[in-house]
């Protein structure tokens, strides 16, 4: 049996706007889910039901099979962290992070004990006598964590925790996120719309869209096997390049290139003819030059852009766009043509008017 099961999950406000549409999961003890996907995608809703923060319109929650739903937040034996980190100003580290423990009248030393093991974990020890406004965000951030998971709960509930931060104490924070949770072992469900986060940190990755989950997977699964253009496309930095058109003559049309679908999808491409697809490689999966058996694309370099590890080359063909990721070393000139190569293995290829992938 599984430690959280939602079943049909629904979220419809009085005035008749519905947030959250049949969400579907189970998550076992211990695993890290992160839900991601753009503003007003339905996610922070579905992590206040799970909180009791939210009432749910339809559907069920379980808690190790047992009925949820009508459990106050209390009862649900769940921690939350918020984005704003919601610390109280006047008490300390040691009191905001013994807070909770002081409210069930824990013995004192007790949570002496507890507040400096805390600590010890999240590298808090030496500002415990500190008042909020005397910590960095990072710090602030860390000292709301350690009030959750002080209190030894099942579930800790993130919600965008890390976006008050900048690009640096995110990254730290990422990896010191990973860290607790590797110690702890806590079922943890994280909300972010900052996909590096969701890849780095998540077991499982539930990607949101109007309210609508698209698509539950592992970061692997969601990268390499997306199962529609929206996950294609938010899953990936740069994001996945499309090319969108109708098959002539088995044919897709990328500026003066004539792409082949049947390289990809073999007999199947014959049901696409006249029929409008989407097809796909991300900017990293491309060779310079012709390499044969691949896709070889031809274009003209319209801007590069030089990021250290690696160059983000802007192409065109014709009136399409594309991005490259390539070596630094091996950057072209703008305004000089370029050819490159797609594997076949590398290209998705979707359904244009269903969006779904042509497996």
């Amino acid at each position: 049996m599984s430690y959280l099961t939602l079943k049909d999950i629904n979220k419809i406000y009085p005035n008749g706007y519905h947030a959250v549409h049949n969400f579907n999961m189970e998550i076992e003890k211990g695993e890290f889910i992160v839900f991601v996907g753009p503003s007003g995608c339905g996610k922070s809703t579905t992590l206040r039901m799970i909180a009791g923060l939210e009432e749910i319109s339809n559907g069920e929650f379980l808690i190790n099979g047992k009925r949820a739903n009508e459990m106050g937040p209390r009862e649900r034996e769940i921690a939350m962290v918020f984005q704003s980190y919601a610390l109280y100003p006047q008490m300390t580290v040691f009191d905001n992070i013994a807070f909770g423990l002081t409210l069930q009248g824990v013995d004192e030393d007790v949570i002496e004990e507890k507040v400096k093991n805390t600590a010890r974990i999240l590298g808090l020890t030496d500002y415990l006598d500190r008042l909020p406004r005397a910590l960095s965000g990072g710090q602030r951030q860390r000292v709301a964590i350690g009030r959750a998971i002080i209190r030894k709960v099942g579930v800790f509930l993130m919600d965008e925790p890390l976006s008050n931060l900048d690009a640096k104490q995110r990254v730290t924070m990422r990896s010191e996120i990973a860290q607790i949770h590797r110690e702890t072992g806590a079922t943890t469900i994280y909300v972010t719309h900052d996909q590096t986060e969701a890849m780095t940190l998540a077991d499982r990755i539930v990607v949101m869209k109007e309210g609508y989950v698209q698509q539950i997977g592992t970061p692997y699964e969601l990268y390499f096997k997306p199962a529609n253009v929206f996950v294609a496309g938010f899953i990936g930095e740069p994001p996945m390049n499309f090319v969108r058109g109708t098959v002539t003559n088995g044919h897709v049309a990328f500026g003066d290139n004539q792409l082949d679908i049947s390289k990809k999808l073999g007999a199947k491409a014959a049901q696409y003819e006249g029929k409008n697809i989407v097809f796909g490689f991300r900017p990293e999966s491309i060779v310079l030059g012709a390499v044969e058996g691949a896709y070889q694309i031809s274009a003209t370099v319209e801007l590069t852009e030089m990021l250290g590890d690696n160059t983000n080359i802007y192409i065109t063909a014709g009136e399409d766009k594309a991005i490259l990721k390539v070596d630094p070393h091996d950057t072209p000139e703008v305004d000089a043509p370029v050819t490159f190569s797609v594997p076949v293995e590398n290209v998705y290829i979707f359904d244009g008017e269903t969006e779904l992938v042509i497996e």
